[in-house]
């Protein structure tokens, strides 16, 4: 649930509450994402109704992309419409079912965005994976995922450059991403690169039964 109101006049407490039979009705948990945008009472009031905080999440912003250092490891497949290939690549290194598997699919089926679908590899074996989404001058970065016994080697950070040199050729002059802000290893990556916090959101979370 994204919470749009500012005016005082707005009742908020009956506002949480419309939303959670909705909710409860379509058999789901009530989340709410919280952001600088919101009423401010929003966050204090859905704690003290036993909402409980899920995963802080830092925005950030690269401001420009002309000095972007080359990626050194050139073992990359680069696809411009989602294959079956690379739904199994995500799967293998995160463990998303099968159902989001269909989600996701279904969502890149639609969209009328351009899209780059990533897949680092060595010595033939996958490794790494990732989305860039260019839309206004911007490439958004989702889903950039390495696989565990590869992590800490630097395939994340190559990954994160041939999306962002792919972004450069197809007219993108800036980027962003959202990390997870206990995913040290990222945040790191994403400072070296000088990418800067706009930013934070979290999501409040709560199972009301019905």
């Amino acid at each position: 649930i994204h919470a749009l109101y500012t005016e005082s006049t707005i009742d908020l407490y009956n506002q949480i509450e419309q939303c959670e039979r909705l909710y409860v009705k379509a058999g789901l948990d009530v989340v709410f994402k919280i952001t600088p945008f919101n009423p401010q009472e929003l966050d204090p009031l859905l704690e003290s109704k036993g909402y409980s905080i899920l995963d802080p999440t830092s925005l950030r912003v690269l401001d420009h992309l002309d000095d972007i250092e080359s990626p050194s490891h050139k073992e990359v497949q680069i696809e411009e419409k989602l294959t079956d290939e690379w739904l199994d690549v995500l799967a293998d290194i995160t463990g998303i079912s099968e159902r989001n598997k269909a989600v996701k699919r279904k969502l890149f089926t639609y969209s009328v965005i351009k899209y780059g679908f990533f897949i680092l590899y060595d010595q033939a074996e996958p490794v790494a994976c990732g989305i860039g989404a260019l839309e206004l001058g911007f490439v958004g970065i989702y889903d950039l995922a390495t696989a565990p016994a590869c992590r800490n080697r630097g395939f994340g950070k190559q990954l994160l450059l041939h999306i962002l040199h792919w972004a450069k050729k197809n007219g993108a002059t800036r980027s962003y991403l959202q990390v997870v802000q206990d995913n040290l290893a990222a945040s790191r990556l994403y400072d070296r690169l000088q990418y800067k916090e706009i930013y934070s959101y979290w999501y409040r979370h709560k199972r009301i039964e019905g």
